[in-house]
């Protein structure tokens, strides 16, 4: 097994705003956010003569995602490596470095000291195939560059899950240790999937997908009795990746979108939970899913009948069929009177 990524550092001007006022780049936030919580140590490097103001953007950013700042003189490299490596201490891997196509020449000095590095440059991997230097022409591909790195050290030792789901469920786990791009010591390692690149280069370095497709419904269509993902209309990028599981069978998911239909439908939910009837056994306590009615209209002459039937009374609360992934899905209507008196709740 090869030395692991342990260290990603990134020049700042592949971060920040080249403008009178400096901002950092949309894409920036959304790159730091997913290697925050990746259980790496991440370091963003500035020359001694950057304007204050964007070294100001640059420490308040530090603290907000919790990486470090370190001056590294593109003219003598080497003399801030030395504070790179008092601060980092013994990190027991290799340091990967994201360098615009202007440093290459300067920093690939640091390959002699171990150091990866990736060079970016908008015209992609073509501008430097003569080379063997590996390049990126988007932020987005820097994870998929160390998770590759980190792949080819530790060989089949690891398995990768790629994940995707809206950025704030990602950061809810990210913040909890759950999305590491380290290896963990159980040999699992994580890393974030995109619809801005193609898919399928993103997928074949992983072994598992975990998805929350739910996050890229457009509409759920529950009219008629089959169940069927079709009655589903996914976003673009989860109907891309859709169609790759179908055709690539070695890559497991969790779960198939086939299985998604049944935790749509609030009245199928209803009917799975009847069968907790056939686990209760004697001189056990009994357990059973909720009452339940499908209302199809308030002015049902026979509403309060049925409600009775269903032993249900009021008030009682009213959501819609359609359990989540879309806009209304977590709306409810309290009924306290049959006569039309309706209060939303």
């Amino acid at each position: 097994m090869g030395s692991l990524v342990k260290g990603v550092m990134i020049h700042e001007s592949l971060l920040i705003h080249d403008y009178a006022t400096p901002s950092f780049h949309s894409s920036a936030h959304s790159l730091l956010r997913k290697l925050r919580h990746s259980n790496l140590h991440i370091g963003i490097s500035f020359s001694p003569s950057l304007p204050h103001n964007k070294v100001n953007v640059l420490k308040k950013m530090a603290m907000e995602y919790s990486f470090d700042c370190f001056l590294l003189d593109d003219e003598s490299s080497f003399d801030g490596v030395n504070e790179i490596t008092l601060s980092w201490g013994g990190i027991g891997g290799k340091i990967l470095f994201l360098v615009p196509s202007d440093k290459k020449v300067a920093f690939g000095q640091l390959n002699n000291l171990g150091w990866i590095i990736v060079v970016f440059d908008v015209e992609g991997a073509g501008a430097c195939e003569s080379s063997g230097v590996v390049c990126i022409s988007k932020l987005e591909e820097l994870p998929m560059i160390i998770c590759a790195s980190i792949r080819k050290a530790i060989g089949d030792g690891v398995v990768t899950v790629g994940y995707i789901m809206k950025p704030s469920r990602e950061e809810d786990f990210a913040k909890r240790g759950a999305f590491p791009m380290n290896p963990s010591p159980n040999g699992l390692m994580f890393l974030p999937l995109t619809f801005e690149l193609p898919l399928q280069s993103q997928l074949q370095l992983v072994d598992i997908v975990l998805h929350k497709a739910t996050d890229e419904i457009i509409s759920v269509d529950l009219s008629g009795s089959s169940e069927s993902s079709n009655r589903i209309t996914f976003s673009a990028g989860m109907q891309e990746l859709q169609r790759y599981m179908e055709h690539h069978s070695d890559c497991f998911a969790i779960d198939t979108l086939d299985k998604i239909y049944p935790v749509l439908d609030r009245l199928k939910i209803q009917q799975i939970l009847l069968g907790l009837d056939a686990l209760n056994k004697e001189r056990c306590r009994a357990i059973r899913g909720p009452h339940f009615l499908k209302v199809n209209g308030f002015n049902d002459p026979d509403l309060a009948q049925s409600l009775s039937e269903a032993k249900l009374s009021l008030p009682s609360i009213v959501k819609p069929q359609v359990a989540c992934g879309v806009a209304d899905a977590h709306s409810m209507v309290r009924i306290s009177l049959i006569a039309n008196d309706t209060t939303v709740g």
